[in-house]
């Protein structure tokens, strides 16, 4: 009978941490952080097919998205898919693409400034041309690999509420593991 109380607050300790550690974890995965893995090659190579990433769910409830962040986000035509991209235009900016570069205005009378993207390999960039002003809460965003990235070029500014965090760590392969990777200072030249 004694072996029996025995598996009995056994199985009841297993029940009890399984359930602290569902209402540990699942809040942090819902509200903190969460994974992400690579796929596809619009921000190579920065970041490559199949890599691991964590995803910083915080900072962003309590910061605005600044230029140069590599973002997770959801995909504003289909919101169950998700992009890894990184922001180019902030809002009430208008991005104007030409040619190779990219030029950002503020306002009428502040001085256009040029985009510093000279990072990216340009055999990754090809010669475009688009104007694209944002509204209050819309941000512009492309993939490092132009060539190769679905982006607001194509489908438009993204809305502020699509943006699901930030890539916080890369975990995913061993070799390449980083904190903020691809993070970079696109302060504008004038």
């Amino acid at each position: 009978m004694r072996c029996m109380s025995e598996k009995s607050a056994l199985l009841d300790d297993i029940i009890k941490f399984a359930l602290i550690a569902l209402l540990v974890v699942v809040p942090i995965r819902v509200f903190v952080a969460q994974p992400f893995i690579v796929r596809g090659a619009s921000m190579e190579p920065i970041f490559k097919n199949g890599e691991y990433l964590i995803v910083d769910q915080l900072t962003y409830r309590f910061e605005k998205p600044d230029r140069g962040d590599i973002i997770i986000m959801r995909y504003p035509k289909d919101p169950d898919v998700f992009f890894i991209k990184r922001i180019i235009g902030l809002p009430g900016e208008t991005v104007e693409i030409q040619g190779k570069q990219i030029i950002i205005r503020r306002g009428l009378n502040e001085p256009a400034l040029v985009l510093d993207d000279s990072f990216i390999d340009e055999s990754r960039i090809r010669s475009e041309y688009g104007t694209y002003n944002l509204d209050e809460n819309e941000y512009f965003v492309m993939g490092d690999n132009r060539i190769a990235s679905s982006d607001s070029r194509v489908w438009g500014a993204l809305p502020e509420e699509d943006i699901v965090g930030r890539a916080w760590i890369r975990l995913f392969p061993p070799n390449r593991i980083d904190f903020l990777p691809g993070k970079e200072d696109l302060t504008p030249n004038q």
